[in-house]
């Protein structure tokens, strides 16, 4: 089994279940849950429980949500050697409204000391991202660290995936540095500059994403499927049909990304490998939560 390392936040995930109210709008929420959360954990979490050899890069704070990352990683088999504890920052938190009727959910994150990351943590981390062989993170930390990483991997011949979540600007040069690069159809809208809500506009629109050097392009496109795209094929994967199963769609991509990266480690095509992390991050929307709602590899294998 290849290794996997992933670059990213933990925060806590504040959940608030109910209507998400419109500005200047009070509503009654119906239910509130605390869980562990942070994209880069999420990917982590769902990597461990879908079978990878993984280990995670982040910074956490010494208190009481820091010590809910440090049991979340023990129970998914996630490596912890590069997980950073600091006394200057608390650990980050997350508020998810939700909307119990459609799954639909609006997220402001406080990324707390995993925000503090710096090209310092990853150059302590340097040894683990070198002997990788996949390399994955996204935008929820500080630029700077994450380029560097991407870099670093790059120049070690580590296979990277970024997943440019939330979606943010990025020189020209970073492009290149990227493998995979894995929006959602909110992000791929806001890299080509127009509405990607289907397979027809991410085939369109991939080519403009590959010209600036990025070698594979995969866009989710949530109920729709996922489009993949190279310089030498393209595969549209369907959804899965969830019925009216789907509760929460919070934390679908990372489980998406987490479950693809463990394929590619495991040397899956690219077709399988699209097909094993869309039933993964289907499974994950029909429970609450985001990395809890993580399914195992064996309810996968069971489906597959």
């Amino acid at each position: 089994m290849k290794n996997l390392s992933i670059l990213g936040i933990f925060v806590v995930d504040l959940a608030f279940f109910g209507r998400i109210p419109v500005k200047g709008e009070t509503v009654m929420g119906e239910e509130f849950v605390t869980g562990p959360g942070g994209k880069g954990s999420n990917q982590a979490v769902a990597a461990g429980k879908a079978g990878a050899n993984v280990s995670f890069i982040s910074k956490i704070g010494n208190d009481d949500y820091g010590k809910m990352a440090t049991k979340i990683y023990a129970e998914s088999n996630v490596g912890t050697k590069n997980l950073f504890v600091t006394d200057d920052n608390n650990t980050g938190v997350a508020a998810i409204l939700i909307n119990k009727e459609t799954g639909d959910n609006a997220i402001s994150v406080v990324t707390g000391a995993a925000g503090a990351l710096t090209i310092d943590d990853v150059k302590k981390a340097e040894d683990e991202i070198k002997n990788a062989s996949f390399f994955l993170t996204n935008l929820e930390l500080p630029i700077d660290p994450v380029i560097y990483a991407l870099k670093l991997a790059k120049d070690n011949n580590v296979t990277t995936i970024l997943n440019p979540a939330p979606a943010a600007k990025l020189e020209k040069e970073v492009f290149p540095l990227i493998d995979y690069f894995t929006p959602n159809e909110t992000e791929a809208s806001f890299y080509l500059n127009q509405e990607i809500t289907n397979e027809e506009d991410a085939k369109n629109s991939s080519k403009d994403l590959l010209d600036l050097g990025i070698k594979n392009v995969v866009i989710t496109l949530g109920e729709k499927g996922v489009y993949f795209q190279n310089k030498d094929d393209s595969l549209y994967v369907p959804p899965l049909d969830l019925g009216n199963k789907v509760v929460d769609t919070s934390g679908a991509g990372d489980a998406f990304n987490g479950a693809f990266a463990t394929a590619l480690c495991e040397d899956k095509n690219i077709k399988d490998s699209l097909i094993f992390a869309n039933t993964f991050a289907g499974i994950s929307t029909t429970r609450v939560g985001t990395a809890k709602s993580m399914p195992t590899r064996e309810e996968i294998d069971k489906l597959l």
